[in-house]
């Protein structure tokens, strides 16, 4: 696959062009119609997601599902802070890109597009990107060559080009990283790691007599718990989420390791100079948590952002923050004492009552627009918005979620600064 000059310049003329219609428009003849659409297609994926790479002309791109698939450039840099840490804390190995550790490699199984194993392989003095696929193999090669990375490029399983590795010819130090695929033939999502490709599961003995640190990016769909039940030696595991959404689970496991798991929630924003909201913790914090139960809703309202939520730190969370949880299973919390940081959604509440007939006449009688949230509740948020009659709107916020005793209750709020 390569771009003639008449080709690259149709790209960047329709750069922000209607994919769908561009494709029934003609075409100089010297225009490779099918390869234009398809890059067109991919950078304007990719403007959101990796956008250092798709403001780079030279660069080349697969097919959709590749790019949809894909890291983004946030979450890939966030992996390469994981490894940075680990490797200045345990290693005492500088990772500074002018001072590359001498006995440092790195192996991504499953390279993909090779975003990952771009940013990942930044501090290491040798580097591999493994792929089964060889259009991505040739892409990838071309890519890196732009970048100006070398990254030594291998079409082949990952399964077998572990095995073709003697468990004693990577150094120490080594770093693994896999992304394995999450649908199977048929399309269908997976619900277990032993279900994805290629399996960690199986592999991770493997993995860990290649590296001392392997590195896996799991679905957020996954279940943790059954995630720590498949895998053995995890040292931390991350949920990671983009403005509130949880978009990966990266489980680090390292040779040998049989302490507490940490876990490291953290929502990251798109401005990379944002601050992120963290909470980190150990596997059984939540357990020997002991949190308060509130008897009235209080001043302020919390809402726990997603990566959180996932990890299931519900009762910590009450206890860590000195706020009155609504219900065992109402993940809201209350308090009469602003809470700085918290990592999550902050209101301030305006009112609230019992769930009845009376909430709009007399909690809603002069809002007409609102965001609706339930949680806990028998009604969805778009159920109660409809009996509420309310238009979307996010400057008002309207919760609806049960109390302590099981009490239906609706909040009228509004968000903090």
């Amino acid at each position: 696959m390569a771009l003639n000059d008449a080709t690259r310049l149709f790209i960047e003329n329709h750069i922000r062009d209607d994919i769908r219609q561009l494709a029934l428009k003609k075409t100089p003849a010297d225009v490779d119609k099918i390869l234009a659409l398809s890059q067109i297609e991919a950078r304007q994926i990719l403007s959101k997601k990796v956008p250092s790479w798709a403001s780079n002309p030279d660069l080349l791109f697969p097919k959709h599902l590749s790019m949809e698939q894909c890291s983004s450039e946030l979450t890939a840099k966030y992996k390469k802070k994981i490894v940075e840490k680990i490797m200045e804390t345990h290693c005492g190995a500088s990772l500074q890109p002018d001072n590359h550790s001498p006995h440092s490699t790195f192996i991504d199984l499953t390279g993909g597009l090779g975003i990952d194993s771009y940013f990942l392989s930044e501090n290491f003095r040798n580097a591999y990107y493994v792929e089964n696929q060889k259009e991505l193999c040739d892409l990838a090669e071309n890519n890196f060559r732009v970048l100006d990375r070398k990254i030594n490029v291998v079409n082949d399983e990952a399964e077998s080009f572990l095995n073709e590795i003697p468990c004693d010819s990577c150094p120490k130090s080594s770093w693994i990283f896999v992304d394995p695929a999450r649908r199977d033939a048929f399309n269908r999502k997976m619900v277990s790691l032993h279900d994805c490709s290629p399996d960690v599961v199986e592999l991770q003995g493997k993995m860990l007599s290649v590296a001392e640190y392997v590195l896996i990016k799991a679905s957020p769909m996954l279940d943790i718990s059954l995630i720590c039940n498949e895998l053995k030696n995890i040292k931390e595991i991350h949920v990671v989420s983009v403005k509130n959404e949880c978009k990966e689970i990266l489980i680090l496991l390292e040779r040998g390791f049989e302490g507490k798991i940490k876990f490291v929630c953290v929502n990251l924003r798109q401005d990379e100079q944002d601050p992120q909201d963290a909470f980190c913790c150990f596997d059984d914090d939540e357990k020997n948590a002991a949190p308060v139960f509130a008897d009235t809703i209080r001043k302020y309202l919390y809402e726990p952002n997603s990566s959180l939520m996932k990890a299931g730190v519900f009762r910590l969370v009450s206890q860590s923050f000195k706020i009155d949880k609504l219900h065992v299973n109402s993940h809201l919390y209350t308090s009469d004492n602003l809470i700085q940081n918290f990592p999550g959604r902050v209101f301030e509440v305006v009112a609230f009552s019992n769930f009845d007939k009376k909430v709009k006449k007399e909690l809603l009688k002069d809002i007409t627009k609102a965001s609706v949230v339930t949680r806990n509740f028998p009604l969805t948020a778009n159920d109660l918005r409809k009996n509420l009659g309310l238009q979307e709107s996010d400057d008002t916020f309207v919760f609806g979620t049960t109390m302590r005793g099981d009490k239906k209750v609706v909040i009228l709020a509004k968000k903090t600064l």
